[in-house]
């Protein structure tokens, strides 16, 4: 039976489509809820299953899981989400559809499941695909082995054109991206690749070790994610091969994968510079979970401002001596922590995708050091100005605002580059280093270089 094509959404699309699916199951139409589950993309109906209530979603996962799309949705969905939906399903039905998922999706589901499901569920699939399964989860899931497709086109590098073409067309159809066929010789050792539109080109009787390409990029069943993603992205590949430890093919990384890698190690610098951890799927959690995750963060946010705290009393005398300097701290803290914030940010994310070399480490720093320095004169010179007219005494207010602003401002851009830098050094994810770490670090420094700057100039 030929499958109805599914569009993805766009737009209010998805919208209407969550309306819809809402109201026929408040109506119990399961026949035409059914029949829009097999019209919809897997992906545009993961999404709308996240915004239905969690009693919506066991009626309508019912719906789904009775239709042979249950696999590729549950593929889109959400690990947390997933593993709910799942849990109450009995293992030799779980054993269908991880058997009809793809490998790299379906080692992924059962990673994410209970130990004990997981192995009773492998217990119940065919031989050859619970095999092919296992081996992926022999590897770390944050590395290549570990998101690699084993189902991909190789050929011996004997065959002719003919011979792979005839080969190409019998067997294309359960293999991931066929625009790349590798090459392999002997027991499967990796030795070239070739585009299909390269095979089409050349004569018949030609060997593919003949016009095969045998300088490719290739990485370890144990490169990093992030570094693959890191070679995809800088060599424009919409697949690279993964060779274990004696240079044997075992898998590739398609561009797809290699997206939600991108997405995922996003997600997670963003979440740590903010201060929320790295959980990926922290708005999922339960309340008490959201807390635990965001709580030591916040933790250090108010060690810092307490640790402000006690500097600003230890000054009280000068600040009752001069009412004026108390004005200017919530400036003179904000810019340094804004222009922190900032470098770290850039370093970061520079250290991610690559930008930043770690071999030019002083070069960073003097740039962003010399970045501090102009852009701490430029306002300290326009606070200092404003110091200057708004309080005619003392005289010497204008100065120390001004010199202030200018040197935390300088100290904090180069703190902001200098600790992910070093955090990254010492293999410590440079992430941390952003957020409540960094503000915090310069609220406290930049209060106290205010308060010794003018201690120095007012002769308090």
């Amino acid at each position: 039976m030929e499958k109805t094509p599914k569009r993805e959404m766009i737009g209010i699309e998805g919208k209407v489509l969550l309306d819809t699916l809402r109201r026929l199951h408040r109506r119990g139409a399961v026949e035409n809820i059914t029949k829009l589950i097999r019209k919809t993309h897997p992906a545009d109906l993961a999404w709308v299953f996240r915004s239905l209530p969690p009693n919506e979603q066991k009626d309508i996962f019912e719906i789904i899981a009775a239709t042979d799309l249950v696999s590729d949705f549950l593929s889109e969905l959400d690990t947390s989400i997933m593993v709910e939906l799942v849990s109450g399903l009995s293992p030799d039905f779980m054993a269908g559809i991880v058997s009809r998922m793809a490998s790299d999706d379906a080692a992924d589901l059962l990673e994410a499941l209970p130990e004990e499901l997981a192995r009773e569920i492998r217990s119940r699939m065919e031989r050859a695909e619970r095999e092919e399964v296992e081996e992926l989860l022999k590897y770390d899931p944050e590395t290549a082995g570990g998101i690699m497709s084993p189902d991909f086109m190789y050929l011996d590098e004997e065959l002719t054109v003919e011979e792979a073409i005839k080969k190409v067309q019998k067997r294309s159809e359960e293999k991931e991206m066929v625009f790349y066929l590798y090459i392999t010789h002997g027991d499967g050792q990796f030795a070239g690749v070739l585009s299909l539109r390269e095979l089409l080109m050349h004569p018949m009787h030609r060997k593919l070790k003949n016009i095969m390409n045998p300088n490719v990029i290739s990485v370890t069943t144990d490169t990093d994610q992030e570094e693959v993603a890191h070679i995809v992205s800088q060599y424009n590949l919409l697949a690279v091969p993964v060779v274990d430890a004696t240079f044997k093919l075992v898998g590739i990384v398609t561009v797809d994968d290699i997206i939600d890698v991108l997405r995922e190690e996003a997600t997670e610098d963003f979440l740590q510079m903010a201060g929320a951890g790295k959980e990926q799927e922290i708005l999922l959690k339960p309340l008490h979970q959201k807390i635990m995750l965001r709580a030591p963060w916040l933790f250090a946010s108010w060690v810092g401002g307490v640790g402000a705290m006690f500097i600003i009393n230890a000054f009280q005398g000068e600040l009752q001596r001069v009412l004026a300097l108390a004005s200017f701290i919530p400036i003179i803290a904000g810019m340094g922590g804004n222009i922190a914030t900032q470098s770290s940010t850039i370093i970061v994310r520079g250290l991610a995708t690559g930008r930043v070399n770690m071999n030019q480490f002083l070069q960073v720093i003097g740039k962003e050091f010399a970045v501090g320095i102009v852009l701490g004169t430029v306002f300290g010179l326009l606070l200092g100005l404003l110091a200057f007219f708004k309080y005619t005494s003392p005289l010497y207010l204008g100065l120390v605002v001004g010199l202030s602003v200018s040197i935390v401002m300088t100290m904090a851009a180069t703190v902001g580059t200098l600790v992910p830098m070093v955090l990254k050094k010492f293999n410590v994810d440079a992430a941390v280093a952003t957020g409540p770490f960094i503000t915090t670090t310069i609220d406290v420094l930049g209060v106290s270089l205010y308060f010794t700057i003018a201690k120095l100039f007012l002769h308090l």
